[in-house]
């Protein structure tokens, strides 16, 4: 088992080789080789989006400053490195941030996406003329390195050579040396495959085939351990650009490629009915879901479909957040640990876009109205929420920290990963509001918008002010009659449902989480009006909640309401680096003095604010109004609120103060930490290491380094104080442990790890000398082994500033 005890080898750990040995053969597991399977029928579909025109609502409102955002950015930028790696000369410099590392060129892909999905959804032709451009020049550098490969990663040629060859060398986060690199193409291929299906662009599909050419190339000969080794570093949804690729040209190589990608050691536990999510980084595994989905509407294999409706039900029911987010710093984490998961870097945004795009596919398979319910809830509490309403930014996690904010990207030096699926959630708004089968429209959503259905000759209007106001109206238009069944959307959280025809009102015989069916000839000007009363409600953060009281979040409907805080104190939000606000020491946080059973009865509307309430005598130290969470910007809030009796509150209202002001003057101490083995953590401080080892024990993350091994990573530093460096260890440790501490090349410490507290996890304070960081701004740290004795394992590492410091 991962993470348990072994004697003097110390861990037992599933590295990736151990891990490729178990699982090699099962990724081709059930896949058969036979030409005549067929595709599946999709009971739903959804409409084009050019068949969805937004009316004026918050979501059009975000989509207008999504286009502003697009628009704003140079091509030219973002193209820079694809000219200088193709040979040609950029014309412009390139951007900041992300595309000014190891990842340069994902965010290219995304705009590709980004401005073709807001193309479909406006018809303004200046982001099909971006599309165009873009592609003209992503066709040039093709044509210029001959061989099929376009892309803006650094060192490419030496990567690709390697890989080509066989010599795979894997991690979460690198391969060869090289930051995620399928990762990165992926976004190119489904930018391309976007510009073709949305706008159009003959080219666009030229230009990813002969990069899939490439592709089947570099890796015909691959041996299936060759390939699941490759696989165990991050990679996108490379196999469902693949299997795109598959439907857009009908080669089966494509196909082939598409299975290929399949990590076995993720999608066959799932097709088991196995979660294994523990400790995984979240969002490396949500595409390879998509992907298994997408093979399955195009070969029938069931067991793609058991994997992603296993892996749809366990996170959306067991592994999200109120507002539909889920992960902890980026990865999965026991389902009974939610209390210890509410920080900074919760709810990575980029999750939840895969997690709508995974929806959307298993309600095409089977219209239910759970799955919108989730898709609902994640629209408005996270990816509404997500889009800075002042300069159109975008958040790369959101917080669920009591008392934090939400921390938006830079407009030219950021480009985190969540602000490339930013781009594109804030375009297609239009996607999911309307499905269709032969007979009958769905209406899922209730967002203002226009629906054009056009094989039926039917224009259905829907106005509305929901969730501010409960009802919606339909407005029917057509030359002739059209005979069809109207399905509207009845939601779980509905308290009864009323729909009138004409001002008739209609009997109802459906249940909550399901659909309300009215089957008719609908004539020109026939009208629906649907009411859906909305109330109250709190929802308990899971396994933080009791009889007396517990942790819960409070829901108005579908929405999620958050108490402002105020932005005594903060900072500006806008950011290059997305962990850049962790530490900010937040305020004491208001409670909820009351029975989790009273506590809805003393949470009143405001008068004349709509969506907005006010806690009456219960908020601890004051009252506290709330709003919703997707309204809630530029100022600190609180999602899940501590509920106390009276009796909890007096035994321990002291305890909770002591607590909260040691935590408080802990982080105001923070200067810089690493979460060892944490993709993005490790990957934001630099880490390096040879013969270094990580994995997961007592739902904790580590990493050491075996005998004579070594490890670093770079920290920042306070060129100006005493500071010390804090380490966290396992106190049952065993083996020969014995290393040295080096800060910029200088022994700091030397450590031994021998039974030091058997049972519990313990801190090592090390004092940093002034001369080692003085008139610096950051260190690297390296955790050396002596001879024949490893290194670690580091469960933790933190810069501080002294506390005796004066």
């Amino acid at each position: 088992m991962a993470g348990a005890r072994a004697g003097k080898s110390g861990y037992v750990w599933v590295g990736a080789l151990v891990l490729l040995a178990a699982t090699a053969a099962c990724s081709a597991a059930g896949v058969r080789s036979s030409d005549q399977r067929r595709a599946v029928a999709m009971r739903a579909k959804p409409f084009p989006l050019a068949s969805v025109r937004l009316l004026d609502s918050p979501f059009r409102d975000a989509m207008e400053r999504n286009g502003s955002y697009l628009l704003s950015l140079e091509p030219d930028r973002l193209l820079h490195n694809f000219r200088k790696f193709a040979g040609l000369e950029p014309k412009a410099p390139s951007y900041g941030g992300w595309e000014a590392r190891g990842i340069a060129g994902h965010t290219l892909g995304h705009y590709l996406s980004a401005c073709s999905l807001m193309y479909a959804s406006t018809g303004d032709k200046r982001y099909k003329e971006r599309v165009a451009y873009i592609v003209s020049e992503l066709a040039l550098a093709q044509r210029q390195r001959k061989d099929g490969y376009v892309g803006g990663i650094p060192d490419a040629d030496r990567l690709w050579s390697e890989i080509g060859r066989g010599e795979i060398r894997a991690s979460g986060f690198d391969l060869n040396g090289a930051w995620v690199p399928w990762y990165t193409v992926h976004k190119l291929y489904a930018g391309l495959i976007d510009a073709h299906r949305l706008c159009g662009d003959r080219q666009a599909k030229a230009v990813v085939t002969r990069l899939g050419d490439w592709a089947a190339r570099l890796t015909r000969g691959f041996t299936q351990e060759q390939w699941q080794k490759m696989l165990v570093a991050e990679h996108g949804g490379m196999n469902e650009v693949m299997a795109d690729l598959y439907a857009m040209t009908g080669r089966r190589e494509f196909l082939e490629l598409a299975r290929a990608f399949n990590h076995g050691a993720v999608l066959d536990p799932l097709a088991r009915r196995e979660d294994r999510l523990d400790g995984q980084h979240a969002n490396t595994q949500i595409p390879k879901v998509i992907g298994a989905a997408r093979q399955y509407e195009l070969t029938g294999e069931t067991r793609h479909r058991d994997a992603a409706a296993f892996f749809w039900d366990r996170v959306t029911q067991h592994r999200s957040y109120a507002i539909g987010g889920n992960s902890d710093y980026e990865h999965f984490f026991p389902v009974d640990q939610f209390p210890a998961h509410l920080s900074p870097q919760t709810a990575e945004t980029c999750n939840t876009y895969n997690m709508l795009k995974l929806t959307r596919h298993l309600f095409s398979w089977e219209p239910s109205a759970s799955k919108v319910d989730y898709y609902e809830r994640a629209l408005y509490n996270h990816i509404l929420a997500s889009q800075d309403p002042q300069k159109g930014m975008m958040t790369y996690f959101v917080s669920l920290k009591p008392g934090h904010f939400k921390v938006y990207n830079t407009p030219e030096d950021s480009f985190w990963c969540c602000t490339g699926s930013g781009m594109e959630n804030h375009g297609k708004y239009g996607e999911a509001i309307y499905f269709h089968d032969v007979d009958s429209l769905y209406v899922n959503l209730f967002i203002p918008s226009e629906l054009t259905w056009r094989e039926k000759g039917l224009v259905v209007r829907q106005e509305t002010r929901f969730p501010e106001q409960d009802t919606t109206l339909l407005t029917v238009t057509c030359r002739e009659p059209v005979r069809t069944t109207l399905k509207v959307r009845y939601p779980g959280w509905a308290r009864g449902v009323t729909v009138t025809v004409n001002g008739e009102e209609q009997p109802v015989e459906a249940t909550p989480g399901s659909y309300v069916s009215l089957t008719r000839r609908w004539r020109s000007g026939d009208r629906v009006e649907i009411r859906l009363p909305m109330s109250l409600r709190l929802e308990p953060l899971p396994h933080a909640a009791g009889t007396d009281g517990g942790t819960y979040a409070v829901l108005y409907g579908p929405i999620v309401l958050a108490g402002e805080l105020g932005a005594e104190g903060m900072p500006s939000p806008y950011v290059p680096d997305q962990r850049q606000l962790d530490t900010v020491p937040t305020p004491t946080v208001p409670l909820l003095v009351s029975s989790p059973q009273e506590v809805l009865r003393r949470i009143a509307p405001v008068e004349g604010k709509p969506l907005t309430f006010r806690t009456q005598g219960i908020g601890k130290p004051a009252d506290v109004t709330l709003i919703p969470f997707y309204r809630m910007h530029h100022q600190r809030y609180v999602v899940y609120w501590k509920v106390l009796t009276d009796e909890e509150w007096r035994r321990t209202a002291a305890e909770l103060a002591a607590a909260e002001a040691a935590r408080k003057a802990l982080e105001a101490r923070i200067v810089d930490e690493v979460r060892p083995a944490e993709q993005q953590s490790e990957i934001d401080h630099r880490f390096q290491g040879q013969s270094s080892r990580s994995g997961d024990f007592n739902n904790r993350k580590w990493r050491d380094a075996a005998e004579g091994g070594w490890f670093s990573y770079e920290l920042k530093v306070r060129p100006d104080a005493l500071q010390e460096l804090r380490c966290t260890y396992w106190g049952g440790e065993g083996g020969r442990r014995t290393f040295d501490i080096l800060v910029d090349g200088k022994k700091l410490a030397t450590q031994t790890l021998a039974n030091n507290k058997p049972g519990e996890f313990f801190t090592v304070v090390y004092p940093i000398p002034a001369e080692l960081t003085r008139g610096k701004q950051k260190v690297t740290v390296r955790f050396q082994g002596h001879e024949r004795s490893l290194a670690g394992g580091v469960f933790g590492l933190q810069i501080l500033t002294r506390s005796d410091a004066s």
